[in-house]
């Protein structure tokens, strides 16, 4: 029945860093109008902006009120999808954001916990992407810019206001286009990481209990 279908959010950054493009937004524009059975699938941008990211994130999770919130952002370097298992509470900004705030060694939540788990079945997430010809693997981190600002707000939003979704962040590599400006880099077509994409929110909404395979890191 259509009142009990699953409502997905996926929010894409805009471009930042002097990129003319951001593969993340790029990414999740594909997946509009797709056909997704059983689920509802809302797609969003938002700023590359400290704190602003997560007040916006804020109002959308108000107003489209949903079950799971995927937030996915550009890893410049990364060969694969990368799902992230954890968000730390510190902001240490290596570049300005879009508004020019560079914090340095700040908390993004005064009084919040050091770190926040993904509550998403990242591992399954991993595989699935895998089967579909995709590569993937779990990161142990996701930086200390917006990227991870965003995915800890998310966290401490689902913490403190909306306590029945579940949520979790993707990092994503550079687009071909990108490496030419960033010469050696690795890179992923938009329809293999909107692809990834799908495959991921699919699996996100399917597995509640995540599997039990490897997938950390020994440095």
């Amino acid at each position: 029945m259509e009142g009990t279908r699953c409502k997905v959010l996926v929010t894409g950054f805009d471009p930042f860093g002097g990129e003319p493009v951001n593969p993340a937004l790029e990414a999740v524009k594909l997946l509009r109008g797709k056909s997704f059975e059983g689920m509802e699938v809302v797609t969003a941008e938002v700023p590359t902006v400290f704190h602003k990211s997560i007040a916006v994130l804020d109002g959308l999770m108000r107003d489209v009120q949903p079950d799971v919130v995927i937030c996915v952002g550009q890893a410049g370097g990364r060969a694969d999808i990368t799902v992230e298992r954890v968000a730390i509470n510190v902001d240490d900004a290596r570049i300005p954001d879009n508004d020019g705030n560079q914090p340095v060694d700040e908390p993004i939540v005064a009084d919040g916990p050091a770190a926040y788990w993904s509550s998403l079945p990242i591992k399954a997430m991993v595989q699935a992407i895998r089967a579909a010809g995709i590569p993937a693997s779990v990161s142990q981190t996701a930086g200390t810019f917006v990227c991870n600002h965003l995915f800890y707000g998310l966290m401490n939003l689902i913490a403190t206001k909306y306590p029945r979704v579940r949520g979790g962040f993707i990092h994503i590599p550079f687009l071909p286009e990108q490496t030419v400006r960033h010469a050696g880099q690795p890179s992923m077509s938009a329809m293999d990481i909107a692809k990834a994409l799908e495959v991921a929110v699919r699996t996100a909404v399917d597995v509640r209990q995540d599997i039990a395979v490897g997938g950390g890191q020994i440095s």
